[in-house]
């Protein structure tokens, strides 16, 4: 019986000289994770929406483009685009947006036929509305 127990005083003794040495080698390490390096703010992309008042309209009859301009500047000048063949063309009517930073323009087509127009302004472009002219 004297034998078990020196076996077993000597058993839990190494088993604590291995926790202990477990434990420091524990506590050199650090378990929570790397903190990633400070990455740079993440800014939003500019963007133009385009609608019209109309979808058909007669010749020379005013309707209106309007839309926002999303992370522009209050007063970024917008411009109004028109494709003729395979070419968008910057027609004569801009503006600036407004404080809100929207747009609300009023504008003449002649070109009969279908007419497919868009914004531009602030290094983006709206996606295109079209409009029938009779």
């Amino acid at each position: 019986m004297e034998r078990f127990k020196r076996a077993s005083v000597m058993g839990i003794a190494t088993a604590a000289v291995l926790a202990g040495s477990v434990g420091v080698a524990m506590a050199v390490v650090d378990p929570s994770p790397p903190t990633p390096p400070a990455s740079e703010p993440v800014t939003a992309r500019p963007a133009l929406t385009a609608r019209a008042t109309v979808s058909s309209i007669g010749a020379w009859q005013q309707f209106r483009v309007y839309g926002t301009a999303e992370h522009l500047a209050p007063g970024t000048k917008v411009t109004l685009q028109q494709k003729q063949g395979k070419q968008w063309v910057s027609l004569p009517a801009s503006m600036h947006t407004t404080h809100r930073s929207t747009y609300r323009m009023r504008v003449y087509l002649g070109l009969k036929g279908q007419n497919k127009l868009r914004m531009v302004g602030g290094g983006t472009t709206s996606e295109h509305v079209t409009v029938v002219v009779h």
